[in-house]
């Protein structure tokens, strides 16, 4: 079984992973929080296995990084679900899951005789989960989709970037990471709720709609006010807000505008304290008026203040000095930054994943959330093709034998 000790929150789980674009990172977090997470690919294996970037300079040999991190603490094993033996091994593995990931599209497996009726007579408890980018119904249902087109569709791009600009994605596929974790949250109360009631459920996960949660009030702006929302980025909304570079890099200050108002008196007395120039103007009263914080004057006055003494510090130094006036004003950190901070590193996150063919740890981040007595961990590094085949099939109890195919599929 999964190599995390028992006393983890999911341990006793199985999870049978069928993803091969979508829904990798629900099945990481399974896996990651103790449940028996088995990734079921194809003879070849899936496609992310060999996406840039990689491990080193190994491309082609199973070391993307974005499927070792996507795939950690989960076995593997080789099943071609288009062979009638390899069916009947996946019917019994199905037969003692607690959870189904897939991220087909829609009849999928019902084109292949597994679809969420068949399975449940034999396992009535048995959830499915699909992760898909627009649901297994609608007029959209059958379109693919990338991360990006899912971003814009959500109405979450057209609130990303400058607003004197066009949209700008956001690094990464963060569309689809918001999906899996939509789908982890329905997949663990699908779960919970069968271990109660015996009833296995279909849990329908669509991205595009998770892409429209992360939007939060905009809809309640449009419908209370008809406003539509859009994207500022780092642009000086009111007097004392926005982006502004220091001298080695860039920080985020929000002492200004109707929620930091009781800000505005911190950020002056330092700045009067430090003798920058014109600051004193900064405590006349009409500064305390939101409507004159929103008006191009004061967004002006206030941009020949800050920049020059933003510019002497160090972001680092900066943040810390305004944490203890009671400033808010944040770093822009880079990766480098990020890995170095001094809460991450105090908190663990990022933890070494050792990895034999690559020759050394893969630095990822761990667990983002802890558990005081049922606590999760990153157990081993994302599994070879087939690795586990007949590890699985012994430990799940199958009796059927799977097909040439499979066995010889790569690194089975």
């Amino acid at each position: 079984m999964n190599d995390a000790s028992s006393n983890t929150a999911l341990a006793g789980i199985r999870v049978l992973d069928l993803s091969t674009r979508f829904g990798f990172y629900t099945g990481k977090l399974f896996a990651d929080m103790g449940a028996d997470v088995v990734l079921v690919e194809q003879p070849g294996g899936c496609a992310l296995r060999d996406e840039a970037p990689f491990l080193g300079s190994q491309a082609g040999t199973s070391l993307g990084i974005p499927f070792n991190y996507l795939n950690t603490s989960k076995r593997g094993i080789s099943l071609d679900l288009t062979q009638t033996a390899d069916l009947a091994v996946f019917r019994e593995l199905a037969a003692v899951a607690d959870l189904i990931i897939e991220d087909g599209p829609p009849g999928t497996l019902r084109r292949l005789g597994i679809d969420h009726e068949q399975l449940v007579a034999r396992n009535a408890a048995l959830v499915l989960t699909s992760i898909t980018p627009f649901g297994q119904s609608g007029p959209y249902a059958q379109f693919a989709a990338t991360d990006l087109t899912l971003l814009a569709l959500g109405g979450f791009l057209n609130m990303m970037g400058y607003p004197d600009g066009p949209p700008t994605q956001a690094y990464g596929n963060q569309a689809v990471a918001i999906g899996c974790m939509f789908a982890a949250v329905g997949s663990m109360m699908a779960v919970l709720a069968a271990q109660v009631d015996g009833v296995g459920q279909r849990v329908d996960v669509a991205i595009h709609e998770c892409v429209t949660m992360a939007i939060e009030n905009a809809a309640q702006f449009y419908d209370l006010a008809g406003v539509v929302r859009k994207r500022f980025a780092g642009e000086m909304r009111h007097a004392g807000t926005g982006v502004f570079e220091c001298c080695d890099g860039y920080v985020y200050l929000f002492a200004g505008g109707m929620g930091a108002a009781r800000f505005w008196n911190n950020l002056v007395r330092w700045l009067q304290e430090e003798d920058v120039a014109g600051s004193q103007v900064l405590s006349e009263p009409r500064w305390t008026d939101s409507r004159f914080m929103d008006s191009g004057e004061a967004k002006s006055i206030f941009d020949e203040i800050f920049p020059s003494f933003c510019a002497r510090w160090r972001k680092e130094d900066l943040y810390h000095e305004s944490q203890r006036r009671n400033v808010p004003l944040c770093p822009i950190n880079d990766v480098e930054d990020v890995l170095n901070n001094a809460q991450m590193r105090h908190r663990g996150l990022f933890v070494g994943v050792p990895h034999e063919r690559f020759g050394e740890e893969i630095l990822m981040p761990g667990v983002p959330f802890h558990l005081s007595a049922s606590p999760g961990r990153i157990a081993h590094r994302a599994p070879e093709l087939g690795e586990h085949n007949d590890l699985v099939l012994a430990e799940w109890g199958v009796r059927h034998t799977r097909s040439r195919s499979a066995v010889e599929g790569r690194g089975a």
